[in-house]
């Protein structure tokens, strides 16, 4: 089905790989074109709970394609209708309904590491190393990282990152916020596979969805207010819901929780909030 990844539900985990490991899966259009449709498909689907990103081979994503060469960078579209592909991306990936986990298993430079910063969760090898290379490329920050970037490690950090563009350890990424975890490289895929599974034995679809975006929207609030609104709405809402009534009375008989309501049906009225947006993401 697809030629620049490949996608399996595992224990109702949808893994993501990157598949160019000839190239170091570099990105290219096509690869954008596939994740965001494979992404669409986690979404739809009730069967997955956790999606995982990961890389063939020794390399998580080299970055963009160069073999264009000097022209690779260049485009005749009209600036007031160009869209960069990699926020394109970011985008779909910052409105998922299901969290993300990265695995990070090698090199992750350029767009190879800006795609993860929408993604929830963040594991790195120890032996992968990251670049926001873009001033060594004459090129600027893409995939929506001016947004990213510094809430999730400061501005401070961010900064010195960007303007130098140079290579950061795994050690750097975790001591500087950017990952959760270090692994050793056999370790990556089965820590990955602990988190996501215990999301998706142990909590509620509907649950995880609200929260997430919730947390990703109120990083742009300018004030608290703004999320004890919607906080107020969902803890009304989801207190009358099914879900709500099997956790409690799970817990209260000690026993597994089945839950039963799905994030591709069953959200409330008011979700999504913030819909005045001006994007539209393409699914294809």
């Amino acid at each position: 089905m697809y030629s620049t990844i490949t996608s399996e539900i595992v224990d109702r985990v949808m893994i993501v790989t990157l598949n160019r490991p000839e190239k170091m899966n570099a990105f290219n259009e096509k690869m954008c074109e596939e994740m965001i449709h494979a992404f669409n498909e986690a979404d739809e689907n009730d069967d997955v709970r956790a999606v995982i990103l990961t890389g063939a081979g020794d390399a998580f994503c080299a970055g963009m394609d160069l073999e264009k060469g000097a022209e690779t960078f260049m485009d005749h579209t009209p600036l007031v209708e160009y869209r960069d592909a990699g926020g394109m991306l970011s985008l779909r990936i910052f409105e998922m309904k299901k969290p993300m986990i990265a695995a990070i298993n090698g090199a992750a430079v350029g767009i190879g590491i800006t795609m993860t910063l929408p993604m929830d969760i963040r594991i790195a090898s120890s032996n992968a190393k990251m670049g926001f290379v873009f001033a060594r490329r004459g090129i600027t920050m893409e995939a929506c990282s001016g947004w990213f970037l510094p809430r999730l490690v400061g501005m401070g950090k961010a900064s010195e990152w960007i303007f130098t563009g140079r290579m950061i350890s795994a050690s750097e990424a975790i001591e500087g916020r950017l990952v959760n975890k270090i692994v050793e490289p056999d370790e990556l895929m089965s820590a990955a596979m602990e988190i996501a599974t215990d999301i998706a034995e142990n909590t509620s679809s509907v649950s995880v969805t609200l929260s997430r975006q919730l947390m990703w929207t109120m990083l742009g609030a300018n004030h608290p207010v703004e999320s004890h609104k919607i906080e107020s709405k969902m803890i009304h809402w989801t207190g009358k819901q099914a879900d709500a009534l099997e956790g409690i009375e799970a817990f209260l008989k000690k026993r597994k929780a089945e839950f039963k309501m799905k994030s591709s049906t069953d959200m409330p009225p008011f979700y999504p909030w913030g819909t005045d947006r001006t994007y539209e993401v393409e699914k294809k």
